[in-house]
């Protein structure tokens, strides 16, 4: 009842549509979405590891969780949105020793791009960014209990998780211990007890980042790093854990299983991954030299064609990114826009989502099919009503959220929109570091350049002075 009341003061109900369902990888089937408080949703996404500039693979669950979260929030009165930083991690770790600075330099650096990359993008900040080196004595607890309870174990200066201690290791991947192990690259090490066990914690040398601890000065494993957050700000048990299919496991195996033995309880009641990105029909990967850097790709694209692009196949299956699928992203927001700047003369009104559209989503979150309904809605714009539609639907898939005149006044291609995107770039990394002066530098330079920017929740955006 609680829950029907909860919708029903949203409109939610008025669409006569199903209750939101989901794909929960736990279980492996689509089930209704039960909240544990239907007043107050909580999820947590895994975020960036900042050493390096966000390719495309990484923005696609950014821009996914996104929608689901503007989702929620249209149904549930309250939610709670946490997106980690990883800003301890061996490759953090080797970029700072090639540059010969401290860590913090590379992670401030690559979140001030990444938050600018996905700002262009119309992803929102989350509700709390957890930082791991902000949460070791938490990390550091969490250890203590596992190894009180027997599930881990000090060994060498490292303190392991015991995977043969938990009954349950495996469930969330589906795998047997025995398949783990066979398709895992694990560590071979004469301190593990079972070849699968894995880092909580490991000594650091002097050059090294590390933190006092009763096991010696060291540092976090990564699986510690997201249970750790996620107990301290969000609770014991969370609604909605989310991610990429590709830290199904071992990453998010091993979350489960930490914070499981940690607390006699499961980490989340919906686990949700999105699937992975091609290029062009091949994986994405440094070998075959096609990582598309997301800054690269807004050299030439609006950002919000990218995210449309982002949004065109269902989030559990593998897209093919190609510039034939942005080209049509790009003709797509054409019509969509071109549609609301047909009707200048007609304001809209405030008006709920169409109905089809919101039953797409709540079908364990229809992108494509959503955007079918969008598109035929745009068709025919015949009220206030409509209009008013039209933008509602599109603020919850995060289009449509400039002036008609905006999208249109300026192609690509009429303008070094490279040069402009790296200068945002090279301005949000001085305020990263309380460089103002230089920061102010750089925006008279684009004022003299003819460009305007724009702070704003979104991130920074931009156009030419008209």
């Amino acid at each position: 009842m609680q829950i029907n009341h909860c919708l029903q003061r949203r409109g939610w109900l008025a669409y006569g549509a199903a209750m939101l369902r989901l794909h929960d990888n736990l279980t492996r089937e689509k089930q209704d979405f039960v909240p544990s408080d239907p007043a107050h949703v909580t999820i947590y996404v895994c975020g960036p590891t900042v050493y390096g500039a966000a390719h495309i693979g990484n923005a696609r669950p950014a821009v996914v969780f996104d929608v689901l979260v503007r989702l929620l929030r249209r149904l549930y009165p309250k939610v709670t949105y946490a997106r980690n930083i990883t800003d301890i991690d061996d490759k953090i770790n080797a970029r700072a020793a090639e540059e010969k600075v401290d860590i913090s330099v590379i992670t401030e650096r690559y979140y001030a791009q990444y938050m600018t990359d996905m700002g262009a993008l119309g992803v929102l900040p989350p509700d709390i960014e957890p930082r791991a080196t902000d949460h070791i004595d938490t990390m550091l607890t969490m250890m203590e209990a596992l190894v009180t309870s027997g599930h881990a174990y000090a060994a060498e200066g490292h303190v392991l998780f015991d995977v043969s201690k938990d009954a349950d290791y495996g469930g969330l991947s589906n795998r047997s211990l025995e398949d783990m192990l066979a398709g895992a690259r694990v560590e071979v090490a004469p301190y593990k007890k079972n070849p699968g066990d894995f880092v909580l914690w490991k000594p650091s040398p002097p050059e090294l980042p590390g933190w006092d601890s009763q096991w010696g000065r060291g540092r976090p494993g990564w699986h510690i790093e997201g249970a750790a957050m996620i107990a301290e700000h969000l609770g014991t048990t969370i609604d909605i854990h989310g991610g990429g299919a590709d830290l199904l496991f071992p990453h998010h195996e091993n979350e489960c299983a930490q914070s499981r033995c940690a607390h006699n309880a499961p980490l989340a009641r919906f686990w949700l991954h999105n699937g992975m990105l091609n290029i062009s029909g091949e994986k994405m990967s440094k070998s075959l030299g096609n990582i598309a850097l997301v800054k690269d790709l807004l050299a030439d694209t609006p950002g919000e064609a990218i995210r449309l692009a982002l949004l065109q196949g269902h989030y559990r299956q593998v897209l093919d990114f190609t510039p034939q699928l942005l080209e049509q992203s790009v003709k797509n927001l054409d019509r969509l826009y071109g549609a609301l700047r047909d009707t200048a003369d007609m304001e809209a009104v405030a008006a709920d989502p169409p109905a089809g559209f919101m039953a797409a989503l709540a079908d364990d979150l229809n992108t494509a099919k959503a955007l079918a309904e969008l598109f035929a809605l745009a068709k025919e714009l015949n009220t206030p009503q409509d209009k008013g539609a039209l933008l509602a639907a599109g603020a919850i898939m995060g289009i449509l959220q400039q002036p008609p005149e905006d999208w249109f006044a300026v192609e690509p291609g009429d303008i070094d929109a490279a040069a402009i995107e790296q200068l945002l770039q090279d301005r949000a990394a001085a305020r990263a570091v309380r460089d103002f002066a230089a920061a102010d530098a750089v925006r008279d330079k684009l004022t003299e350049m003819g460009v305007v920017i724009e702070d704003t929740p979104e991130g920074t955006k931009w156009h030419l002075a008209r």
